[in-house]
């Protein structure tokens, strides 16, 4: 059985909860306005910039390679690796053929 292989690795999570906390940042100041209507600086300019910060935070975060040692190169069909050096492990072996048919025909 094959582990389980997520789609994003603990660095797209940091960037998406690093994301969130400046989406809230930037809605907790939009809220803090004292100024009617909510005209004031903290309204009509560092809200919406932190609100867009955060967006485009959490794109990359979407958007990163993970950084999961499954995401790397993998080595040629050949057997060799990238690097030209000769195999370490096993050489690989064909799947052994059942020794049962898996069905019969009645």
């Amino acid at each position: 059985m094959q582990p389980t292989r997520f789609a994003f690795g603990p660095r797209n999570y940091r960037l998406m909860f690093i994301g969130l906390g400046v989406l809230a940042a930037g809605f907790i100041a939009m809220s803090l306005d004292t100024a009617d209507y909510g005209e004031g600086f903290l309204g009509l300019t560092v809200g919406p910039l932190l609100l867009l910060a955060g967006f485009i935070i959490e794109f990359f975060a979407i958007m990163a390679r993970s950084g999961n040692a499954d995401a790397a190169p993998s080595a040629p069909a050949s057997g060799q690796p990238l690097t030209g050096a000769p195999v370490a492990g096993p050489a690989a072996t064909p799947p052994a053929t059942p020794t049962q048919p898996t069905f019969q025909r009645r």
